[in-house]
């Protein structure tokens, strides 16, 4: 019998047939928002990370993306020790006198005339639709597990239980690429909320147009990845999406789609309703039909075929994207409900307990959906990409942008209360992370940038012959260079739209 090639020994381990249970899956992506916990007492407290500085980025680096490295390696299976140790330092900061700093006012330079006065009273406006400190926050830590993962699940040191799994099951990074969806999702509101502002509705053709042009360098991006995973032989399984299709043609099909559904609104009251309807309909079609045979065990004779993976989990991950917009209509902006002149606390609770709702709903629907006694007794797929999963992906970020916004509103509630646009940006940049910031500034960027880094490292290291501490040392040194590269976009104020 031949010993089988490296390529097929790789492509073997990172398959994941059972999965892992969501119980332990909601407690190693709780290190997340528990890190920002203690990220937020730090800086509310002792302003330990303004103004800037090198310990307090190193700091930062370990806290938020160093404690999920931690979960999903050394401690993946004690992730509540690493929760207590991270939990414990919170009451020792509090415990320490609080640190106060005067920082001086500047003056504006001599010369300036009334020109000046004018531009500093519209930058000192309120944004219609303001930057939200938890957002940054959660997204920016979605990306950080989604590249923290991606390599390391090439390392023994990375449970087989967070890989992707084959065909049913849940995983870490079953829900890494769902939470990449919903978050596109939740900051697509935005461009929808500002053409409401306005009162003008942009014809269908415009904006399909507008689309193209987020479309397009992904659809390239996708084209890249499959010549550079072709040519250079590279492991890979082909039932995650298929042959040719990969995660950026996924990516790059959504904004047309969106904004074909956009006139459908006009019949249908909410994102979140259309979501259910695009992805119960689907599910009725492969529980009724033929089709989930033919995802699952149909021959790849044609092109069709050869990518149906890619193709019809695409229904899901349309769906998903369209609960994050219908959570990010709700969440982006400045008050939930414009019509009533409560005050910014009110507003404020309101806001939580709008977001733990919808946590609660997308939660009872996803257990019903997966209930063998009380509901339909479905399994999760996101090879499917099927109803099941859009409702757990929903349910999981709903309740972690929850997370992020009790922190933000208990150690930063001045980020509610600011009266003008200068004290309010300031705010949101005492309570955002720039680690966090940066990974969130330039998210999809960073995310190509980690695919390279990626394939660098599978080129150049037996990822499978290498001892934990070497692994340690590689992984780190992977999101070392990957924040760098996102810190010093940012620091130079670059942000790559693509």
């Amino acid at each position: 019998m031949s010993t089988p090639s490296y390529k097929q020994q790789k492509e073997d381990f990172v398959s994941n047939l059972a999965g892992g249970p969501v119980p332990e899956i909601a407690a190693v992506t709780a290190v997340a928002p528990v890190a920002i916990l203690l990220w937020s007492a730090l800086q509310a407290r002792q302003s330990f990370f303004k103004p800037p500085s090198l310990l307090g980025y190193a700091v930062d680096f370990l806290l938020n993306v160093g404690a999920f490295l931690l979960a999903t390696t050394l401690y993946a299976s004690t992730p509540m020790l690493l929760i207590i140790f991270l939990l414990a330092p919170v009451a020792s900061v509090y415990m320490m006198p609080p640190q106060t700093r005067r920082h001086k006012k500047k003056t504006p330079p001599k010369g300036r005339g009334s020109n000046s006065n004018s531009n500093d009273n519209n930058s000192n406006a309120l944004a219609a639709i303001p930057i939200k400190a938890f957002l940054t926050s959660y997204r920016g830590a979605m990306m950080v597990m989604t590249c923290v993962s991606i390599l390391a699940v090439d390392f023994r040191l990375f449970p087989r239980r967070f890989a992707k799994v084959e065909t049913w099951g849940t995983s870490l990074m079953d829900m890494g690429v769902g939470s990449f969806v919903f978050t596109a999702g939740v900051v697509a509101a935005r461009p929808v909320l500002k053409e409401r502002a306005s009162g003008r509705s942009m014809p269908l053709l415009r904006r399909l147009l507008y689309s193209a042009r987020h479309s397009i360098p992904l659809l390239f991006l996708g084209v890249i990845r499959f010549l550079s995973v072709k040519g250079l032989d590279y492991a890979e399984h082909v039932t995650e999406y298929g042959v040719h299709w990969n995660f950026f043609f996924t990516l790059g099909f959504l904004p047309p789609f969106v904004a074909t559904f956009q006139a459908v609104l006009r019949y249908i009251p909410s994102y979140a309703a259309l979501a259910l309807i695009v992805g119960g309909i689907y599910q009725v079609l492969l529980e009724s039909t033929n089709l989930k045979a033919y995802i699952l065990t149909a021959p790849r004779t044609d092109l069709l075929s050869m990518n149906r993976e890619g193709i019809f989990s695409f229904v899901g991950y349309l769906a998903i994207f369209l609960t994050g917009q219908d959570l990010g209509m709700f969440v982006i902006p400045r008050n939930i409900n414009p019509r009533s002149n409560v005050s910014a606390g009110t507003q404020r609770n309101t806001l939580l307990m709008t977001i733990a709702v919808w946590g609660l709903i997308w939660s009872a629907l996803y257990y019903l959906s997966t209930s063998y006694t009380l509901g339909l007794g479905l399994n999760v797929s996101r090879r499917l990409a099927n109803l099941p999963y859009v409702l757990w992906v929903a349910a999981f970020n709903t309740l972690q942008i929850f997370a992020c916004c009790a922190i933000d509103t208990i150690f930063f509630p001045a980020t509610y209360n600011a009266a003008d646009g200068k004290t309010e940006r300031d705010a949101n940049d005492t309570a955002t992370s720039r680690v966090l910031r940066a990974y969130n500034r330039n998210g999809l960027a960073v995310f190509l940038v980690a695919n390279l880094l990626t394939g660098l490292v599978n080129m150049t290291v037996k990822t499978l012959d290498v001892t934990p501490v070497e692994t340690m040392a590689i992984l780190l040194g992977y999101m070392g260079v990957l924040t760098g590269v996102a810190v010093c976009l940012d620091l130079y104020d670059i942000s790559i739209k693509l």
